[in-house]
């Protein structure tokens, strides 16, 4: 549902200004009072690659008044492929000073904080200090970590997304949002403990020409909660296959709001030890895997079906009926999706310990 304006509008905006967003200020529902918001506006972005490349054009395009930009990396040759604000006469130059130099190309207007650090758990609110929202585009799910908690204390909406290889998940998270609307976090998403580790980019690779439309949706979202217009992806999480031209949408709820929905707790899911796969196997029941793309990459399962969480919780109805041991990393993400799953009749039980038990039998020689 559409929430209020962010922030409240500038006085009025410059000669130039108004005639350089021209486009925007006839749009129904934006127009020049929310051509004012975004001139009102403070931003900051948290990595200068993939994601915050585009985003930083878009919102420089779109005449947000202050953009704080944080990066502590320089550009490199391999950059330039997917980091559409680098320019080969960039290589070895703080990214951080690319967003200065397209912002003022762009919007002469927008002031650019460009803040040449890592953000890190002593640092993260005194970087983030004074923003009214928050995008994250970095790249390591411990970085993602801080900019989230950080984002909570501070009670700004964080806007994230995240990319490996050819799919993406973007989503709002925003601690203390407007009344009556539910406070969605990033740990209910991913509870804590429930992500391995994940291989970086430069292992597994990303397709670069997802990273523009990810880091546009990431834009568009920041611009629909500053001037109050549309839906923002509050409580949904939207998931892009590059591969297969396709889009789902799955729901997030909170998960305070979850734990107090109901007069009775829900039944204990049924778990089955690592010793027991092989019987489930031979018995004929499906072994689902719903780590992410990249998490697989290391290895799964033998015998093992692969379907993302996203997916399975997007159609369960899809993936398969009668019996199903459902497989993540350490057993969170399973408990998840074998409850969507048996909610729509399929015989779905949880791996106890997931892939961490599994490698851990593996290596005593305890698996069959």
């Amino acid at each position: 549902m559409p929430l209020p304006p962010l922030v409240e509008p500038v006085d009025a905006l410059s000669d130039a200004e108004r005639l350089r967003t021209a486009r925007h200020q006839v749009l129904s529902g934006l127009g020049e009072i929310g051509q004012r918001r975004l001139r009102a506006a403070h931003v900051a972005v948290v990595g200068a690659g993939g994601l915050g490349a585009p985003v930083v054009l878009a919102l420089a395009a779109a005449g947000i008044g202050t953009l704080t930009i944080i990066d502590d990396d320089d550009v490199e040759i391999s950059n330039l492929q997917r980091q559409i604000m680098h320019r080969r006469s960039d290589v070895g130059r703080p990214k951080v000073d690319s967003a200065v130099r397209v912002a003022a190309d762009l919007s002469p207007e927008t002031e650019v904080r460009p803040l040449r650090a890592r953000l890190a758990s002593d640092n993260a609110a005194d970087l983030l200090a004074g923003a009214d929202l928050v995008i994250d585009g970095t790249d390591t799910f411990e970085t993602r970590l801080l900019v989230a908690a950080a984002a909570e204390r501070l009670g700004i909406p964080l806007v994230w997304g995240v990319i490996q290889e050819f799919a993406a998940q973007i989503t709002v998270f925003w601690s203390s949002p407007p009344e009556g609307t539910d406070a969605v976090v990033l740990s209910d998403l991913y509870p804590e403990g429930s992500v391995g580790e994940l291989p970086t980019c430069a292992a597994v690779g990303v397709f670069g020409a997802l990273c523009l439309q990810a880091g546009s949706i990431l834009a568009m979202e920041a611009i629909k909660l500053i001037t109050g217009i549309g839906d923002p992806l509050l409580g949904r999480v939207l998931v892009i296959d590059a591969l297969r031209a396709k889009s789902s949408e799955v729901p997030l709820r909170s998960s305070r709001v979850q734990a107090s929905v109901g007069p009775e707790p829900p039944p204990s899911l049924p778990h089955i030890a690592v010793a027991d796969l092989g019987h489930e196997s031979a018995a004929g029941a499906m072994l689902l895997d719903v780590r992410e793309d990249a998490e697989v990459v290391a290895g799964m399962i033998p015998g093992a079906t692969h379907v993302p969480l996203a997916q399975v919780l997007a159609d369960p109805s899809a993936v398969a009926q009668g019996r199903i041991v459902v497989i993540c990393q350490a057993g969170v993400r399973a408990r998840r999706a074998a409850e969507t799953l048996r909610a729509v009749g399929a015989d779905a039980v949880v791996l106890a310990g997931g892939m961490d038990a599994w490698n851990e039998a593996s290596q005593s020689g305890a698996t069959a």
